[in-house]
């Protein structure tokens, strides 16, 4: 059997094989509401035979949206039309699951689509107040208003009402999204949080909302379902006090003490950096993380089935995501199981299909 289309386990669940999709913004929703878009685009790959769909950063409050067209699970009626999505999914026997966000100082965002601007909407156009640890802007950004220590509290309360609908909708597991310079991630990094209370400074100050926000999770969910964290292994500053992989590894092993099960592991967003995109950048990182003792996930440019398959063999990461591939191709867990010799048990009515 290929490394790939192993089976890994997490607490009471088993997932088919270690070709997921990860969470990519679709900009399809209304007033936080997933239209129909959504049921195609995750049925679609659904049926391509991923072991693991993520849905896209999915607000747990309004204000937390990264734009206007981004979903959210902060009411019954958007929980409601998840759980369409996600029945579809489980009638292809696919796993899928639900990453949760707040957008922090990146929320209130044009839809990074094209024909639209760039930057923060104003309030006029349908904008809103965006919060964070510190009053300090993302570069190009509205600043945002600094969080009290009420409205911390509160936000952890509306991470944990969303895990519930995550629940009641029947996902399969959730991801928090504690990575790319959304909320989770500002706390964590200097470069963004620069409190002078117990959110703020020391490492420990620094994690402790993000950890608040995990417990709170944990509590509501079923003892069996996996938790996953998103996190950048590194902001990919130097010469400023800024979040790094010693820093995320320590974090990791934090994580696990806290009941978390996995680690999707990417880098950035949190800043203007010179990122050297290329061939494997990002599975390093992965492999650094790994040092925590949870299993973890890589992503980037990761395309080709061989590749993949190789970075497993090597025990570098127990998980490939993929992205922008799978935008292009559906399909493409089907077709690197084909092409690795291990073929998906065809979908009945595309059994004539060769």
């Amino acid at each position: 059997m290929t490394k790939l289309f192993s089976p890994l386990i997490l607490r009471d669940f088993e997932f088919p094989n270690r070709a997921w999709l990860p969470p990519m913004c679709q900009y399809q929703a209304v007033e936080g509401l997933p239209q129909d878009w959504r049921l195609v685009h995750y049925g679609s790959r659904a049926a391509g035979g991923f072991g693991l769909i993520i849905v896209e950063a999915t607000a747990v409050s309004p204000e937390g949206r990264i734009s206007p067209n981004c979903a959210g699970i902060w009411n019954d009626e958007q929980r409601d039309k998840w759980k369409e999505i996600v029945e579809f999914s489980h009638s292809l026997n696919a796993p899928i699951g639900i990453q949760l966000g707040h957008a922090g100082r990146k929320a209130s965002t044009h839809p990074m689509l094209p024909g639209y601007a760039r930057g923060s909407v104003p309030l006029e156009e349908g904008g809103w107040e965006t919060i964070g640890p510190s009053a300090i802007s993302y570069p190009g950004y509205t600043a945002p208003r600094e969080m009290s220590a009420q409205e911390i509290a509160a936000t952890v309360e509306h991470f944990a009402a969303a895990a519930k609908r995550a629940v009641e909708a029947g996902f399969d597991t959730i991801e928090l999204h504690g990575a790319h310079g959304y909320l989770l991630h500002n706390f964590l990094s200097p470069l963004s949080n620069q409190r002078i209370d117990s959110y703020g400074g020391s490492f420990e100050n620094r994690v402790r909302f993000p950890l608040e926000v995990v417990d709170a999770v944990r509590a509501v969910i079923p003892q069996g379902m996996p938790l996953i964290m998103r996190v950048s292994a590194t902001d990919w500053v130097t010469g400023r006090l800024a979040w790094d992989v010693e820093q995320t590894i320590e974090f990791a092993r934090l994580l696990r003490e806290h009941d978390v099960d996995f680690v999707d592991v990417s880098t950035g967003g949190n800043e203007h950096a010179e990122i050297p995109v290329g061939h494997e950048y990002q599975v390093e990182y992965a492999t650094r993380v790994r040092e925590s003792g949870l299993p973890v996930s890589t992503v980037g440019l990761i395309t080709e089935a061989q590749h993949a398959e190789q970075i497993l063999s090597d025990d570098r990461a127990d998980v490939i995501e993929i992205g922008r591939a799978a935008l292009k191709d559906a399909y493409w867990a089907r077709h690197a199981a084909e092409e690795l010799g291990e073929p998906l048990e065809p979908l009945p009515s595309y059994s004539r299909a060769k």
